[in-house]
């Protein structure tokens, strides 16, 4: 049907009480015993006189649900495109929905509703314009508050759960749905409202929506964020999310590290001229507030993680959702670090980060960031804020891939910098070859393809490669020089990942049994048990002429104890 008919119906005959009546008379009973539909708080609802209904919107069902709230009829926006079918639009419209053109601003639409309100009907506004799932709810825009103070209505908050667990696909399931109205705002008419005025008014009436929403059982925002781990990207992740709005902790190892850091506002050690924004405090780990924190981030490296782990899991609220930001496996199994976590902390949901994201660039410049998590719920949350704090973020079920395309791009890139002293031929084959060898292991993993050809893989590695203060980078190139392994930590000042962990991930593919020739030349080459010319003359030789390296038990072993070692 023609939009301007619709529009026009809508102002003109409006809802068709025949259609209404018998509409309701099926749809109410059928709520009730299919959805066990729950309705709190319909006092809170006038009964006559103009009324904006400011709701959060999870599904099509939503106006309907809504409306038997009330004993009267209400008028909606719904989004052009269900008005294509002239059957459906004709019923749609007699019960009092008219089109809107979301995301472009439609004056039209708001017009309508306008003069609805002004000659005295109800009008079910969704501020967040359209539908949001899951996670917890969006961002309003600023159409309720201009459209409260065009008209004087009052507006009644009002928070639906459930209603996104109703469909699949064409299947309607009975998932109990529970909707709760609260009392309503009033605000002074005004005639012409500017855009900022219309915002604040939007500001007050949508924390009303959201404690309606979380009284309901929805999944709160999240404020308040705890951080373990004062390194590079600890503190990168902290300045990012208190640009996101979060209040912070920022947890330091000792007492002093922390005091220092709280009077300077800058970490010079691990991130140099970075200021800490007011939003974040600094505290010694072991005084973090873990039980009052939404969100809990595990920024340490992979070795330090067991003793992160031991000292904090306790405190951790079960209500808490987990970021593991450490890459590499952990010892002595070799787990993959979200695995571990999970494994022992009782938290609501873990996830990791993958991509390349190095802090002190990420921080001035932005990142393109990858959020791997089995909770779609919390990877929703986890994308919004990074997005809030200027990164483009992305999120994926594939944690294992993510975790693992992590540790392949550190122990490639510290290959390929080995390699490198003798040109970029070899750089390029020590890189490709280890990438693919944990590429096959992360697959027997149930990791996918495309993670490592993304972000999380080949993105990560090439920024790490490209880096001039990478240090896995730093690290493999004094390796290609002949420092040994054991100095080079000291001549960086910071522990390399790749460095640490190559060992333990070489026994992990051997036990797997994936062949990995190259990775295990890595590893002999970190023990001291190979030299640096004898890796990558084996890396670009034909098949055959250097024996696959068969290490003996200790020097494996060796290499899990270091790898485990706090960093």
């Amino acid at each position: 049907m023609d939009r301007s008919r619709l529009l026009a119906r809508a102002l003109g005959p409006g809802v068709n009480p025949l259609i209404y009546l018998i509409s309701r008379a099926v749809l109410q009973p059928f709520f009730h015993a299919y959805f066990r539909m729950q309705r709190i708080g319909r006092e809170h609802i006038p009964a006559q006189g103009p009324v904006i209904i400011a709701a959060n919107h999870r599904s099509f069902l939503d106006p309907f649900v809504i409306g038997m709230m009330l004993r009267r009829p209400l008028y909606f926006v719904a989004k052009s495109e269900l008005f294509s079918n002239p059957i459906v639009a004709w019923w749609l419209s007699s019960l009092g929905a008219f089109p809107v053109d979301r995301g472009n601003g439609d004056k039209d639409a708001m017009d309508t509703a306008r003069r609805i309100l002004e000659r005295g009907d109800c009008v079910v506004i969704f501020p967040e314009g359209t539908r949001t799932r899951p996670g917890p709810l969006g961002a309003p825009k600023r159409g309720v508050g201009r459209l409260a103070l065009q008209t004087g209505a009052p507006v009644v908050p009002i928070a639906l759960l459930g209603t996104e667990a109703v469909r699949r696909g064409w299947r309607i399931r009975p998932h109990r749905i529970h909707i709760r109205a609260g009392r309503p705002l009033r605000f002074p008419r005004v005639e012409d409202p500017s855009p900022q005025l219309a915002r604040t008014v939007t500001s007050r009436v949508w924390p009303c929506v959201e404690l309606q929403w979380e009284w309901l059982g929805g999944t709160p925002p999240l404020r308040r964020a705890a951080i373990v781990g004062a390194g590079s990207w600890g503190t990168g992740l902290a300045v990012a999310l208190a640009r996101a709005g979060l209040e912070v902790e920022l947890g330091c190892r000792t007492e002093e590290q922390a005091a220092a850091l709280a009077r300077s506002r800058v970490n010079d050690h691990y991130l140099p001229g970075v200021e800490l924004p007011d939003g974040v405090s600094v505290v010694r780990a072991g005084r973090l507030a873990l039980d009052r924190a939404d969100l809990v981030c595990f920024a340490v490296a992979a070795s330090a993680l067991p003793a992160a782990v031991a000292a904090h899991a306790e405190q951790i609220c079960p209500s808490s959702g987990v970021l593991v930001l450490s890459k590499g496996l952990v010892a002595p199994r070799g787990m993959l670090p979200s695995a571990y976590v999970s494994e022992r902390v009782d938290a609501r949901a873990v996830g990791c980060v993958g991509g390349p994201g190095h802090s002190a660039e990420a921080v001035d410049c932005g990142a393109a960031l990858v959020v791997g998590s089995a909770d779609e719920v919390f990877a929703t949350q986890i994308v919004r804020v990074l997005q809030e704090a200027g990164f483009d973020a992305t999120s994926t079920a594939d944690v294992a891939g993510v975790e693992l395309a992590g540790t392949a791009k550190n122990a490639a890139a510290l290959a390929a910098a080995a390699a490198g002293v003798n040109g970029p031929n070899a750089a390029g084959a020590a890189a490709g070859k280890v990438f693919a060898e944990v590429d096959e292991f992360a697959r027997r993993r149930g990791g996918r393809p495309e993670t490592f050809a993304g972000l999380a893989g080949a993105g990560d590695l090439v920024a790490t490669v490209v880096a001039v203060g990478s240090r896995n980078r730093r690290a493999g190139e004094m390796l290609g020089h002949g420092v040994p392994a054991a100095m080079i930590g000291a001549e960086l000042g910071q522990s390399s990942e790749a460095l640490d962990g190559v060992g333990l991930l070489a026994q992990t593919l051997r036990r797997e049994g994936v062949p990995s020739p190259t990775l295990d030349r890595l590893a002999a080459l970190v023990d001291g048990t190979i030299d640096a010319q004898s890796f990558t003359a084996a890396v670009t030789a034909p098949g055959g002429r250097y024996p696959h390296p068969k290490p003996a038990a200790e020097t494996v072993l060796a290499a899990a104890d270091r790898s485990a070692r706090p960093g």
